[in-house]
């Protein structure tokens, strides 16, 4: 029988044994998504929580049907009542389904939602890239200005900077709306036509369904015919055009960098003008760290009202994986301030209550319950990171006072038994 963990997905757990799978520790999970909840909280976003799987039908609207994650990468099956569901292979969607069945709209005109969540795609694993992989991601619906824009960059840009990433860039793009993108579309079509034949596969395939995704092609082959296309900012009617410069302004006042970037298309069909993407280099040829941009028709899409939204989507993976690879500092790992060694049954059962005693009034505490000697439970104790240790017996026991250690530098003092809360909080 062979029950070892599925390929593409992995455990996040608290003490690695493997130096090269440390981004699976769990303290540095927690410790990231404590400042994703800082930060959204800042910025006035709320929590929202979706199911692991939706009905298909929501994903092929609401991602594109031809999009590669819903041609290429769902992870789809019937359930028994023979209906097709999917497990959820991006946020918005289900974010946006949630929003139309709780009829937010009309408790406030504007939403801004943030989630931490497993995305389910069936791909090749790569660096930061799997099966089972985790998004930060928000979403704020209703608001059409360009200040929207600039705050959910300015949002990504400072989530980086808080967690001490320095090296990555932001690079922005608008892909205007419906009228501009048809009018892109023949220019880039009429560029291209002349070399289908040595286009990829892929390029190929979407030069008539959807050939704004071929700038966003990887292949070798089809990189000297990008950079034949003219900029699609060329293609902006006045409206898209002033949006963009307008958000392009604002991220100047904010002192924010970013390099405009005309290739920029993103891997989804439904945004509309600004689209932005976060890229660092320690991850290698996948170093994306994030990104999203405007969706503004998508709500409309899904049978909603015409709600203008943008959002981000920003990898913990890739993100935790950069931070060690760039030096980023961490907290702490979590560690007991007290260590509590009994010695026989008597002092067992009276430290026993004093622990809980001391967990009661927020301290964390450790207590040995193996019996083994001394020298290997102190041994233990120091091993994870207690700061004071004591050792109670029947001497202890019956005078009340015990001596706290300190274990980094050996330094003893007297204390009550009873009374080891005041000095551990002193």
């Amino acid at each position: 029988m062979n029950i070892s963990i599925p390929k593409g997905v992995f455990d996040i757990v608290p003490n690695p044994v493997k130096e090269e799978l440390s981004w699976q520790a769990s303290d540095l999970w927690a410790y990231v998504e404590g400042v994703i909840r800082r930060i959204s909280y800042e910025y006035g976003f709320r929590e929202i929580r979706t199911p692991l799987f939706e009905r298909t039908e929501l994903f092929k609207r609401g991602v594109g049907e031809t999009s590669d994650i819903v041609t290429k990468e769902m992870y789809t099956f019937d359930d028994k009542g023979g209906r097709s569901m999917t497990l959820r292979p991006e946020g918005t969607a289900s974010v946006l389904r949630s929003f139309l069945e709780k009829s937010m709209h009309h408790s406030s005109p504007l939403n801004k939602l943030f989630y931490i969540a497993p995305m389910f795609r069936y791909e090749r694993q790569q660096a930061g890239r799997y099966r089972q992989h985790h998004q930060f991601g928000v979403e704020a619906i209703g608001g059409g200005a360009p200040e929207h824009d600039a705050e959910v960059i300015a949002m990504m840009y400072n989530f980086y900077k808080r967690l001490g990433i320095e090296k990555f860039s932001i690079k922005i793009n608008s892909v205007g709306d419906a009228e501009s993108r048809n009018r892109f579309r023949d220019v880039l079509q009429d560029v291209l036509r002349p070399h289908l034949p040595e286009l990829s596969a892929d390029s190929k395939e979407r030069f008539e369904k959807n050939p704004l995704r071929i700038l966003d092609s990887k292949a070798p082959e089809d990189q000297q015919f990008i950079r034949e296309v003219p900029s699609i900012l060329d293609s902006l009617n006045d409206e898209c055009r002033d949006h963009f410069s307008q958000v392009c302004s604002l991220l100047d006042d904010l002192s924010i960098p970013y390099d405009i970037t005309p290739s920029l298309v993103r891997g989804l069909d439904y945004y509309s003008n600004t689209v932005f993407e976060a890229t660092a280099d320690d991850l290698g040829a996948q170093n994306s760290i994030g990104g999203g941009g405007r969706y503004d028709s998508l709500i409309k899409t899904l049978g909603g009202p015409d709600l203008p939204a943008i959002g981000f989507g920003i990898g913990i993976e890739r993100v935790i994986m950069t931070m060690l690879s760039q030096g980023a500092k961490f907290p702490e790992k979590p560690h007991p301030t007290l260590y509590i060694i009994p010695l026989g049954d008597e002092a067992r059962s009276r430290c026993f209550l004093v622990l809980q005693n001391l967990r009661d009034k927020g301290i964390a505490a450790e207590m040995d319950f193996s019996g083994k000697k001394l020298k290997k439970v102190m041994g233990y104790a120091d091993s994870i990171g207690a700061k004071y240790s004591v050792v109670v017996g029947a001497d202890e026991l019956a005078s009340g006072t015990v001596k706290v250690k300190e274990m980094s530098s050996g330094d003893v003092r007297d204390a009550a038994l009873d009374a080891l809360a005041d000095i551990l909080t002193s």
